[in-house]
């Protein structure tokens, strides 16, 4: 009982510390030295920086997974946004009778991973599909690594058409461009994410990198025919954005939109080699204080 009580008294501690020294708190337990917000130089210590001063509300709206929408409409076309089939602020609304023959993905519109996957909806447990809802909705995800954009995200649920790939796959190529200052500058593939999370990084050439932040194994991913279609859409979306990873899906030979990620990790990731750190902090050059973010 004292275990269950010490852990919420934890969860009350840390939603009160002020945004700074959580993240001063965590950045030290987490990577063993003290975080330099006066002169950052890696990128994890640059995105702990952007977190306490970069807030603007176009962060908001795009961390949004349902607002950004508009945005994606409006900077590329909705063709490439993946069809969705209603959205919901009631968990109670997910019933087999509002939902299509066909198979969905249902996630919630604020906050990361989680998604629950619709094969056949005469085979699922909505009861507890609808508990699991209703718990992700009173989640603030910005007190689990201050990233201020979630913090004023009204949540709600969102049910999307499940993509598969060419061989009828729903795990699909998943490539997450890293993009600073508006350039693309990496991209990051996840693989086995069913079994257990890998990755491969990439330049913008195609060049495997031998760095990793999950797993050290790899696997041999071709190049995609519309490379150049990847980047030219994350510079797009990139253009208005200090640092952004644009996540971008294929299926079926299209291109589809995933989300606008703006702290991977809330900036905890541990790069193996360590130096990768630094390389990419000196890629991303953070504005002066006082000048508009």
């Amino acid at each position: 009982m004292q275990n269950i009580i010490n852990f919420f008294l934890d969860i009350i501690k840390q939603r009160l510390l002020p945004g700074s020294v959580f993240i001063k708190m965590k950045y030290k337990k987490n990577f063993g030295y003290k975080l330099n917000l006066k002169n950052p130089q890696t990128f994890t210590e640059k995105i702990q920086w952007l977190k306490l001063n970069n807030k603007d509300d176009l962060l908001t709206q795009c961390a949004d997974k349902l607002a950004v929408r508009k945005y994606i409409k409006e900077k590329i076309g909705e063709e490439y946004l993946i069809p969705l089939v209603f959205y919901t602020y009631n968990a109670d609304d997910i019933d087999p009778e509002k939902l299509p023959d066909f198979p969905v993905i249902i996630k919630t519109n604020h906050g990361s991973g989680g998604v629950i996957i619709v094969e056949d909806k005469t085979k699922c447990d909505f009861k507890e599909i609808r508990k699991n809802l209703k718990d992700a909705l009173k989640l603030n995800f910005y007190y689990l690594g201050r990233e201020w954009e979630y913090k004023n995200i009204k949540p709600c649920i969102i049910v999307e058409k499940l993509l598969r790939d060419e061989s009828g796959n729903d795990v699909l190529n998943d490539y997450k461009i890293h993009c600073l200052n508006g350039v693309p500058q990496y991209i990051q593939t996840i693989f086995d994410r069913h079994i257990e999370v890998k990755e491969n990084w990439y330049d913008t050439k195609w060049n495997l990198l031998d760095v990793y932040y999950y797993s050290p194994i790899k696997k041999e991913i071709p190049k995609p025919v519309f490379l150049d279609e990847l980047l030219r859409i994350a510079a797009i979306l990139s253009k208005d954005f200090i640092y952004v990873r644009v996540d971008l899906y294929s299926s079926h030979n299209q291109i589809y939109f995933g989300e606008l990620t703006f702290r991977p990790l809330a900036g905890f990731m541990k790069f193996k080699p360590q130096e990768f750190d630094k390389i990419m902090g000196e890629k991303l050059v953070l504005p002066i204080i006082g000048s508009k973010l």
